[in-house]
């Protein structure tokens, strides 16, 4: 077992550019005077510990090190720095040389006091002699998602900050690694909820290991996030199996740009090791804690994505109402006043115009979605009482067909009802009449439900899929020509969008409430931007337009909040006349 243990650093230093089709070169680099011990510079500490029991990564054991600053006093929170690999990075005869580095800047004040906490990767140690010990180091490293944030956050620093004093504020914070550790450290300030906005990464395995070549894609698509990254990589770094880390490293720098980051990076002709990236880590620290206290912020100025369009610069998600179970169906009437469901306690709330909130209903029957109809009244699909009914606005309750088991539904203009039921994986129509059909056997698991703005077709989402279909409208209301049209973004550790209740807008943009946020697609069906959900609140499960001049986008979340964000859009109400729509581009 020891011996088996031993080899793990040998692992780590494996120079995988052997295995790729470039010959290796002899690199020479200048070095920074900040690499090199300078006379009456007082040292930092090193203290070595070992972590287990983790449950986010369970089974695991890890050695990690924490490099603490001569200037740190104890009633001063001191900024923070984690690196993956953390033998490496800790070690003053590697590479980096960090613990001089940072004993040199943080004296010469290019950066502050500063505590750094090396990590090295999880291994599972073996039960029978002589069998193979489980090495985590890709599985948390390259894999997506927020695991390895979470790690980070709720288990390793809580830790360290037992024994010391570190800054709760983001923009204290930095993060750096090597290859698979460097798509972890930009990961963990991808995900981690803005709990890291100071990113260094060095030859970047951001290809297609465990889904990280999708991350150029995704910075293009999601709203800015106040991340300041420099990133390092050279020509000759490897080109294997999971694609070209050199184009995958440009591509990333390609949509930093594209999405306004503050970003900068330096390309050399090296392989897949730290020896470009060593030589300039003074560089890049002095680069990514310029100007600090200042905060790193989103630039929406510089950005060419949908978001400044979209978005107002500054304006963020805020809180409507909260302490309801799992929030549903927001809809608003003539007046500005929201309505949702509180599906947990089979409750509908109404909010005033000057942000007041009531009960609606007292006994909802477990209604879901909710709509208003031309009439002015409040439809709603009422899932346990199996009935499509309509309030008015003193709450007066009618039924408008029963029998089935609706889960959400949308009011034409012209009063033509649609409402979906996913037990039966069926689109139901409720004629002007009051006549009851079937408009489609969707054969999927449809959810939401919309028209869009000129109100020429219908959207049926699949929740257990990833497309939202849509439907061409007859003439007598009903449907034809379904397609799978409306392309979603899928979570890198998910199966399904699990895309629920939508909007459009006046341009004929379709909003879809998806695990991964709010999806923005064009007309064509291509997402263009994700909103996700707001920090420290879970899916969003619907998404409606408001505020006085339908430029407020609402949204109901699966933790019982619904938040609110004013836009630069105008929503398109489907109880209101449909709008003309220009031809998009194609």
């Amino acid at each position: 077992m020891k011996k088996i243990i031993a080899l793990i650093p040998l692992l780590l230093s494996i120079n995988f550019n052997s295995f790729s089709d470039k010959k290796p070169l002899q690199e020479s680099y200048p070095v920074d005077p900040a690499s090199v011990k300078q006379t009456g510079v007082p040292e930092g500490v090193i203290t070595q510990y070992k972590f287990k029991g983790s449950k986010i990564f369970p089974g695991t054991e890890r050695d990690y090190w924490v490099y603490v600053p001569a200037q740190y006093k104890k009633e001063t929170p001191a900024a923070l720095m984690v690196f993956q690999d953390g033998k490496n990075f800790s070690n003053v005869k590697r590479p980096s040389k960090m613990p001089i580095v940072f004993d040199n800047l943080i004296h010469s004040k290019e950066m502050p006091v500063t505590i750094a906490v090396c990590i090295n990767p999880g291994v599972v140690p073996v039960v029978k002699e002589g069998t193979q010990p489980r090495y985590n180091r890709s599985y948390e490293y390259d894999g997506m998602g927020a695991d390895y944030a979470k790690f980070l956050n709720e288990e390793i620093l809580p830790e360290v900050e037992k024994n010391y004093n570190i800054s709760q504020d983001p923009n204290a914070r930095g993060i750096s690694g090597s290859s698979s550790g460097a798509i972890a450290a930009f990961n963990a300030a991808w995900y981690g909820e803005d709990t890291f906005r100071r990113v260094y990464t060095i030859v970047g395995t951001f290809v297609g290991l465990r889904g990280g070549d999708g991350l150029p894609t995704l910075i293009r698509k999601l709203e800015p996030k106040p991340i300041r990254i420099f990133l390092q990589d050279g020509s000759n770094d490897n080109n294997l199996y999971g694609g070209s880390w050199w184009d995958m490293n440009r591509a990333m720098v390609g949509s930093f740009k594209f999405s306004g980051y503050e970003m900068d990076y330096e390309w050399g002709e090296g392989g897949h090791n730290q020896k470009h990236g060593a030589a300039i880590f003074p560089k890049a620290m002095r680069y990514i804690w310029k100007d600090y206290p200042k905060p790193v912020t989103t630039h929406y100025e510089n950005s060419m994505s949908k978001s400044l369009k979209m978005l107002i610069e500054n304006e963020k998600w805020e809180l409507v109402s909260e302490g309801h179970g799992l929030t549903e169906g927001p809809a608003v009437n003539e007046k500005g006043d929201l309505f949702f469901t509180d599906l947990g306690k089979s409750k509908i709330h109404k909010v005033n115009k000057e942000g007041k909130v009531s009960t609606f209903v007292e006994e909802s029957g477990g209604t879901n979605g909710l709509a208003f109809g031309p009439d002015g009244l409040l439809y709603g699909a009422r899932r346990d009482a199996q009935q499509i009914v309509a309030w008015d606005a003193n709450g007066k309750m009618k039924v408008v067909t029963k029998g089935v088991k609706p889960n959400d539904l949308v009011v034409s203009h012209e009063g033509v009802i649609y409402f979906t039921e996913p037990k039966t994986k069926t689109l139901w129509m409720v004629k002007k009449d009051g006549t009851r059909v079937v408009a489609d056997y969707c054969g999927f698991s449809c959810n939401g439900v919309m028209l869009s703005a000129d109100q020429s077709r219908l959207f049926v989402a699949d929740y257990g899929g990833r497309f939202v279909y849509t439907y061409q409208l007859k003439a007598d209301g009903g449907v034809a020509h379904k397609q799978a049209y409306f392309h979603l973004h899928i979570p890198v550790n998910g199966s399904r969008s699990k895309a629920d209740g939508m909007a459009v807008d006046q341009s004929g943009w379709l909003f879809t409430a998806t695990e991964m946020g709010v999806q923005i697609s064009d007309q064509p069906g291509r997402v263009h931007l994700i909103l996700p959900p707001p920090k420290g609140s879970s899916q969003i499960t619907n998404v409606t337009f408001g505020g006085e001049k339908w430029d407020t986008l609402y949204i109901t979340c699966g933790d019982g909040k619904v938040f609110k964000r004013k836009t630069n859009l105008v929503g398109a109400l489907a109880w209101k006349a449909p709008i003309k729509l220009d031809k998009p581009r194609l």
